[in-house]
């Protein structure tokens, strides 16, 4: 259930129950031909299809992050990384002060990787906490699935591309883009790396059948899913 459906007193009853709740992380930033949100779109989407089941509150995804390669292309918005993960702390010590204990980031966005390290340091100022850093794309059962039907897969190509972050009347190019070379890119400004990308898609197809792409989504609603239910680290 989304927190925005909620008011604080269904909130204050749900902790006397239970002490999880889901904070999707995104992003606003280019991914080639789909939509500028992708990477918070899909964090809330399977934050919500996991939590649903088991009546956890998932918040409003924190729509920004840190994206400095991309702020050559118009819409992409970047946060500095000590804004972001000020952000984070203030978010983490704000939620557990009233109850939450037991907290899963749904991260969509390679570049929020240093709040993993910042959860690390939080939780040893607050042992009563348990915070679960999880990329949903790239976690272990899901990156399989994607190895699995396409190898050559990356930012912005088909293994974004779900029907819902498609855009309505933008056609897609039929080619596969050959690789990118990473290296390189981390060493540009803005620009070069506009200039160098293109488009944005790093690598690969831009659309694959959907039938594949819901086979990549359900292996990740459920790993997530599985997060929610396991151990926390507490047996």
């Amino acid at each position: 259930m989304r927190i925005a459906d909620m008011n604080w007193m269904q909130v204050e009853e749900y902790l006397k129950r239970d002490d999880r709740c889901v904070i999707p992380l995104g992003s606003t930033e280019q991914h080639a031909y789909l939509s500028l949100c992708v990477d918070a779109i899909l964090a809330e989407r399977v934050a919500l299809e996991a939590a649903h089941p088991l009546g956890i509150p998932v918040f409003p995804p924190l729509n920004y992050g840190v994206t400095p390669y991309f702020r050559a292309y118009p819409g992409t918005v970047s946060l500095q990384l000590d804004t972001y993960l000020r952000v984070i702390r203030d978010m983490l010590d704000s939620i557990s002060e009233y109850g939450f204990k037991r907290i899963l980031l749904v991260n969509g966005h390679g570049g929020n990787s240093p709040a993993q390290t910042l959860c690390i340091e939080w939780m040893a100022e607050n042992p009563m906490v348990v915070v679960q850093f999880h990329n949903w794309w790239n976690a272990p059962r899901t990156w399989a699935k994607v190895q699995e039907i396409d190898p050559v897969a990356s930012h912005a190509s088909w293994m974004e591309n779900f029907p819902w972050t498609r855009l309505a009347n933008v056609a897609m190019p039929s080619e596969q883009k050959p690789p990118i070379d990473a290296d390189k890119m981390r060493m540009l400004t803005p620009k070069q790396v506009r200039d160098y990308l293109g488009d944005g898609n790093f690598a690969g197809l831009y659309q694959r059948r959907d039938e594949e792409m819901q086979a990549i989504w359900m292996a990740a609603v459920e790993e997530t899913h599985a997060l929610l239910t396991g151990s926390w680290g507490r047996d």
